[in-house]
């Protein structure tokens, strides 16, 4: 038997699924991690905790190919993150992920010059503290020891490849993510490396998704089990890889995705500029670029609502057997649409598209004595949705019309959210039977890489049956009076959101968030 292996690079956790040739998945293993925020803003990963997790998870599943064949590994890999290394490779930082706010300060002032618009135009990151490009200045200002210091800078994946290989690469999907390259003509962007103060050779070789490495550390190929002359194929960011993975590649087909932040992306052949600068353009392949706009706050505020507010339904769904998530989607079944009025903006971590505000914060509006924890816990997961349909009517502007919605992520196994996605966007919504969505498309451009397919188009015969989700009118009635509301108080409360949030970081201490 022939296997290839896609590795997820996430935000808490990685994950390495086996495949076989036809996209079938035979074995997977998930390993976690912990997300660190020991100071007001702080998102960071650590180095080693990531390698344990990935070689452990390797390990697993090349023991699941019982013997046979491993064609190749490829990967998806969230975007954004950044760690600076030494003139020697020792890392002078943790990894800062793109859940990292500290340099909003700098992000902010690089927004109100004409500067800001006219990297976006060339880049197609928004200029927002995610992207590397406003860490670097952070670290400019903030950490000049280690900016001082710092003779290379990497994502996770590329640390990873570094390792393992001793490589200083990046794809360009990864690279079209940093706000540092140029998306025309697919090189580190002159201006902005200018403005951050970084040469070009502190900054990885850009390649091609389909690149690949041989000759790994001799050490790691015998704990993983491989043979040390397996292919490594880069791969690609994990949004572009989600929309590959559940066949939405087609003019006008999105794919929503909410794992632990979340977003909504089209393809498209070419990039394509927002004027307004709410949309990203990050590339697949040179031939595939996929226009949208990511959210921070996906299945992470759910998991704050079951946290806070249902902590004896944890117990009780430890006593019954059942997954909390699943006992709270039930409770908020028993609400109406619209949960009887009750608004919940789910700016918990800021918030990047549509707004494009760190300071942005969590919020109930239209609270009476009628509601409950479940009206509360119904608001929370309508509000994820309106605000993820916010973009998608700033995605029409700059792509056209949306004609269907392909779900993934970790909230497309839920029935409720399934259908709640489908009455507020009033498009029909589809969920392919296979979940792994980012690791079966790595390995599509990993079968492409090894000249086994000559075209992605194959992920179509790999996607499995779908379930499609019609609107129900009764809801989509509510939800029209309702999404104007939500939008209008998005933008009104968005002239206190700096003042709320300067306030936090002046009184609030670690101990009491």
């Amino acid at each position: 038997m022939e296997y290839l292996i896609g590795v997820d690079l996430g935000t808490t956790s990685t994950k390495a699924v086996l495949f076989d040739t036809e996209g079938h998945v035979i074995a997977s293993a998930n390993k976690g991690y912990k997300l660190y925020r020991d100071e007001p803003d702080m998102a960071e990963e650590d180095l080693n905790e990531i390698w344990e997790a990935f070689v452990d998870a390797m390990t697993e599943v090349v023991r699941g190919a019982n013997s046979g064949k491993i064609l190749g590994v490829s990967f998806s890999s969230a975007m954004h993150s950044l760690i600076a290394f030494d003139a020697d490779w020792q890392p002078l930082t943790r990894v800062v992920t793109w859940a990292d706010t500290r340099a909003v300060k700098y992000t902010e002032e690089l927004k109100s010059t004409g500067l800001g618009q006219e990297i976006y135009s060339k880049t197609g990151t928004p200029i927002h503290p995610m992207a590397p490009l406003s860490k670097m200045l952070w670290l400019k200002n903030e950490k000049p020891d280690v900016y001082n210091n710092a003779a290379h800078y990497l994502g996770i994946k590329e640390y990873l490849f570094h390792r393992l290989f001793g490589a200083n690469k990046m794809d360009i999907s990864i690279a079209s993510g940093t706000g540092m390259f140029n998306i025309f003509n697919l090189d580190w962007d002159e201006q902005a490396l200018e403005v951050t103060g970084i040469k070009k050779e502190q900054m990885p070789q850009a390649v091609e998704p389909y690149e690949m490495e041989k000759g790994m550390v001799a050490e790691y190929a015998a704990v993983m089990g491989l043979d040390i002359d397996t292919p490594f194929i880069y791969g690609a960011g994990d949004g572009p890889l989600s929309n590959l993975g559940v066949n939405a590649v087609q003019p006008g087909v999105a794919a929503v995705t909410i794992g632990t932040s979340g977003a909504i992306r089209v393809v498209t052949d070419a990039p394509k500029i927002d004027p307004k600068g709410r949309t990203f353009t990050y590339a697949l392949d040179k031939d595939h670029w996929v226009v949208g706009g990511p959210v921070n706050n996906g299945g992470d505020v759910f998991r704050w609502a079951r946290d806070k507010m249902f902590d004896a339904e944890k117990s009780t769904a430890a006593l019954m057997g059942v997954d909390t998530y699943d006992l709270l989607t039930e409770i908020a079944s028993k609400i109406p649409a619209g949960a009887d009025g009750l608004l919940f903006h789910p700016y918990l971590g800021g918030e990047r598209a549509p707004i494009w505000d760190a300071n942005a914060k969590g919020s109930f509006f239209g609270l009476t004595h009628n509601h409950t924890r479940a009206h509360m816990v119904r608001a929370v997961l309508e509000g994820i949705i309106f605000n993820i349909y916010m973009v998608a009517l700033a995605l029409e502007e700059v792509v056209g019309d949306l004609k269907s919605v392909q779900a993934t992520g970790g909230f497309a196994r839920s029935a409720l959210w399934r259908q709640m996605t489908a009455d507020i966007f009033e498009q029909p919504v589809t969920v392919p039977t296979a979940f792994e969505s980012g690791a079966l498309a790595a390995t599509v451009m990993a079968q492409k890489a090894l000249g086994m397919v000559d075209s992605l188009d194959v992920i179509a015969d790999m996607v499995g049956d779908s379930n499609t989700y019609a609107p129900n009118p009764e809801n989509y009635e509510v939800y029209r009076e309702l999404t104007p509301i939500f939008i209008r108080l998005a933008r009104q409360l968005q002239t206190e959101y700096a003042n709320i949030a300067n306030f936090q970081r002046k009184h609030v201490k670690k101990e009491d968030k």
